[in-house]
């Protein structure tokens, strides 16, 4: 059995698609989930809104600036430590020059078939494909 804290950490997502349906994913530099590809998006800091996490997290993992919009999904997630409560929230790119930094070992733009190879290799983070599947927000071919 695990021993978790009392309450969850709070977290944000970005969906972000750029002007061709592709959706942004960044590699992750770190545990949980290391070299697994996911949304970007990270823990929210004391006194910080989701509006403003968000806005920072995408700036330190890619180097983008976003303009956030409304909730696309919510969830839990268990680490062998914690649990994780996620906001996502759809966002669109104000510039499109990617640079990976931060928790992100890389960055980048995928289209609908590099998502399914990776999802298919096993490449992406646990359950992504499906919620961003429930969510309608998987990317689109070119």
């Amino acid at each position: 059995m695990r021993d978790f804290e009392a309450s969850p950490i709070r977290c944000v997502g970005a969906v972000i698609h750029d002007r061709n349906g592709r959706l942004l994913l960044i590699q992750r530099a770190n545990e949980p989930g290391q070299g697994k590809w996911s949304l970007p998006g990270g823990r929210v800091e004391d006194g910080e809104s989701d509006p403003v996490a968000l806005r920072r997290e995408i700036a330190e993992e890619t180097g983008l600036t976003v303009a956030v919009g409304p909730v696309v999904g919510r969830l839990t997630r268990s680490g062998s430590q914690q649990s994780y409560y996620i906001v996502d929230y759809s966002c669109r790119p104000l510039n499109h020059e990617l640079r990976a930094g931060d928790d992100a070992a890389d960055a980048m733009w995928t289209d609908a078939a590099t998502f399914t190879t990776l999802a298919r290799s096993g490449e992406l983070t646990a359950g992504l494909p499906e919620l961003l599947s429930q969510w309608n927000q998987l990317p689109r071919d070119l």
